[in-house]
């Protein structure tokens, strides 16, 4: 199966090839024979009832400095495409938002990867909420009072944006200390959005387990260690990449979610997991394939474009010449 891609993504000459998900992506298609097209998410437009997209040719390979070629910017029809990738980084606000309503004109005669009106629905924070059983004690507000009674019953909380990312705007508060109040009407001055509350999970000194899953199986895990002194352990703030096995509490979590996720279209799905709690189902952007990969010895982008190529053989919807 030759395919016609085009990856929605952010500028890929600067992406750090050895960890970013989206580049192993594109060399795996390219390495099948599918012919590969770059766009930004800005570059998208709905024209007369079509979903059109300035989008260049791409060619990729694993060189440092000389990793990406992009031919002459073209207006293509993104009906004329096999596949879409969704790849862009959050924040997920109005302008993701927006993109997943136009893609959803082209899905699934063109498949789009995540499907995006499950994207839509689905937010990393939000999502998780539907599986009670699984996540740690967890409140969503915009009051204050809430926040503070939730604090008064937990004591050490872990406090962030509803719709943040990449562990920005992360804190831990610890029993006395005194700037609860304070980052509250900083949070309320910023965004009139909920923020999440949940209970402080000390687990995550040993790390957080990112599971990939691949159309709702579990494919491979790798764990995040926090610097000491940070509560956060995400990799672009100097959490540690470590080898990680699935437990067997790992795959009752994935178990309970996986024919959701394959439901609603989540083909790639990256989870993060702090000791025996669920805590972020993350469906936008997932990272973390090029880790495992390495620790594992496995392809996971190749699970991943498997996955794809059935789900596009089986829509039965040739793309538009």
């Amino acid at each position: 199966m030759s395919l016609v891609v085009a990856i929605q993504m952010d500028p890929i000459e600067t992406i750090n090839i050895n960890a970013d998900s989206t580049f192993a992506l594109a060399l795996e298609a390219q390495r099948r024979g599918h012919a590969l097209f770059h766009y930004l998410p800005s570059a998208l437009a709905l024209k007369n009832g079509r979903v059109m997209a300035t989008a260049r040719p791409l060619q990729v390979r694993r060189e440092p400095g000389n990793h990406a070629s992009l031919g002459q910017p073209q207006l293509i029809d993104l009906a004329t495409m096999d596949v879409v990738l969704m790849r862009q980084d959050p924040p997920f606000d109005m302008a993701y938002i927006t993109a997943t309503h136009l893609l959803e004109h082209i899905h699934p005669a063109t498949l789009v990867v995540n499907d995006p009106v499950h994207v839509r629905n689905a937010p990393e924070k939000l999502l998780v909420t539907h599986f009670p059983g699984l996540m740690p004690p967890t409140l969503i507000t915009a009051d204050p009072r809430h926040v503070v009674d939730f604090r008064a019953e937990y004591q050490d909380i872990v406090l962030k944006p509803l719709f943040g990312n990449g562990g920005a705007g992360v804190f831990h508060i610890k029993p006395g200390d005194e700037n609860l109040n304070s980052l509250l009407e900083m949070f309320t001055q910023l965004s009139r959005e909920p923020v999440i509350v949940q209970q402080y999970l000390p687990a995550v000194r040993d790390g957080d387990k990112r599971i990939i899953l691949v159309d709702g199986r579990p494919a491979g895990a790798v764990n995040r260690v926090p610097q000491a002194g940070e509560a956060r352990s995400n990799l672009h703030v100097g959490g540690r990449a470590m080898q990680a096995a699935l437990t067997a509490r790992d795959r009752e979590i994935c178990e309970a979610i996986g024919p959701t996720l394959r439901e609603r279209g989540l083909v790639f799905v990256g989870i993060d997991v702090i000791g025996d709690y669920l805590t972020e189902i993350n469906v936008t952007s997932p990272t973390g394939i090029q880790e495992i990969d390495r620790f594992d010895g496995v392809c996971i982008e190749g699970q991943i474009w498997d996955a794809i190529e059935l789900r596009r053989s089986a829509t039965g919807h040739p793309a538009v010449a």
